[in-house]
């Protein structure tokens, strides 16, 4: 992940003017997220619509949030007013809503955990981790991520807590919803990132965070808005399947039910940006090519680093594509 309080700023910024929210910290994604766009932004970046660097763009709407890498830049660097949030996992809207609403006792609770943790040697950390992925597994999965409870921020937590200590930050779902990525071994794992927590809390005060379908965009798009679609990338073979952020399957009918809501919202003026994979990397499939030919499509170089397979790792193509 990239910390923008100590790298340095990315060339790419300078083709767009920076509007700051906020002097200090710029915030970054929370959580290591399969998938997250931190080291696409570069690319990602420069297809950005020439309306947002002009002020034309007011609303910004991400239906896949995840790790939120692409609001998060958008939000330090151009003046939008407003953003809307939504995921359809359950335990990620969850953990939001209580940066936004109760980030002090969050901080309170993670320190409390990063301390016990690091304390420990390697068979007590063995017990702890497993201890806090039961009783994580135990929270209630039906509960409404919609109606704000300040009981969560223990759930929040732990959700934080297992994605720094777990292998290699996967988070991973059975059917039934529960956790189920073994234990990581990291000598020194940074569990609590006050700074970045204390950022993110601000920059979600112009939002609005729902778990809801991504189907939802239709009741804010207009010509004000720029949309940025992260959907469970389709899978570039038999074995190449990362879908399991939640139980619930996204099968290529989904895909084409969010092709009709492209449509739709750009008919609405939005101005829209999609990424996917490249089905066309290993077969002659032109999945996308045919779904999204009447919008334009382009191909990025994006690296894929969670193969078992060390020699299938690298760099791989994927596709964006905009209505504009």
């Amino acid at each position: 992940m990239i910390n923008s309080a100590n790298s340095q700023p990315i060339k790419q910024l300078s083709l767009f003017p920076s509007y700051n929210h906020q002097d200090s910290l710029k915030p970054s994604p929370v959580l290591k997220w399969a998938g997250g766009k931190t080291q696409l932004l570069p690319e990602i970046k420069q297809q950005y619509p020439q309306q947002l660097k002009q002020g034309k763009i007011t609303t910004y709407i991400e239906p896949f949030f995840g790790g939120g890498a692409v609001f998060f830049d958008i939000y330090s660097n151009f003046k939008i007013e407003k953003a809307y949030l939504f995921d359809k996992n359950p335990e990620l809207i969850i953990l939001y809503k209580v940066i936004q609403n109760d980030v002090s006792d969050l901080i309170e609770e993670l320190s409390t955990l990063e301390n016990e943790y690091l304390d420990l040697d390697t068979e007590k950390r063995k017990e702890l981790y497993y201890q806090v992925r039961d009783n994580y597994n135990r929270f209630d999965k039906q509960t409404d991520a919609n109606d704000y409870r300040q009981e969560w921020v223990k759930r929040a937590a732990y959700t934080i807590f297992l994605n720094k200590t777990c292998f290699n930050g996967l988070y991973r779902v059975n059917s039934k919803g529960c956790f189920n990525v073994p234990m990581g071994r990291y000598k020194n794992p940074k569990i609590l990132n006050k700074d970045n927590l204390l950022a993110v809390h601000q920059a979600f005060k112009i939002a609005e965070i729902k778990h809801t379908d991504f189907a939802e965009v239709v009741n804010y798009a207009n010509e004000s808005t720029f949309i940025y679609y992260d959907p469970p990338y389709r899978p570039i073979s038999k074995t190449a399947n990362f879908n399991a952020y939640s139980s619930l399957d996204f099968n290529d009918d989904e895909q084409r039910r969010l092709r009709d809501i492209f449509v739709k919202t750009s008919n609405q003026g939005a101005l829209q940006m999609l990424s996917n994979s490249d089905p066309t990397n290993y077969i002659d499939d032109p999945f996308f090519d045919e779904l999204y030919k009447d919008f334009n499509i382009s191909r990025i170089l994006a690296s894929r680093m969670i193969n078992s397979k060390g020699n299938k790792r690298g760099k791989i193509r994927e596709i964006l594509v905009t209505n504009y």
